[in-house]
Parts: structure tokens; sequence; C-alpha cells
């Protein structure tokens, strides 16, 4: 339990990071209809169980263009 005290400020940020990732990229997700890969069920997984790396995939190779 003290390794957990002794590394909290430096996981919280990366935490925060995170959700706000995944919140985004779902919100973008389910708002749009156009991708440039996959669908949307495809997206939400990758969004959602692939930590980090699923939200920045989705902006960098999902994302369709806005219009």
């Amino acid at each position: 339990m003290e390794i957990l005290q002794e590394y909290w400020p430096f996981l919280l940020p990366l935490i925060l990071a995170q959700l706000v990732l995944l919140i985004t990229a779902l919100m973008h997700v389910l708002k749009h209809q156009n991708y440039r890969f996959g669908s949307r069920t495809l997206w939400i997984i990758v969004v959602v169980f692939f930590q980090i790396l699923g939200p920045v995939a989705y902006f960098v190779f999902g994302r369709g263009e806005d219009g």
C-alpha cells in the first residue's frame, strides 16, 4: 500500500488523461456516422478496451471527415 501512496502523484494525472481521452473519443464515435476504417462497433471496442492507445488510434486512423 505504501508503494501506491508513493506513486499516486504520478499516477493520478495519467488516470485523468486516460479518462478524458476515453470520454472524448467515445462521444465522437457515438455522434458521427463516417469513419475512415471500420464501423462504429469496432471503434467502440477499440476505444474502451485498449486504454490510451485505443482513443489515440481512433483519432489518428478512424475519425472520418466531419461534415
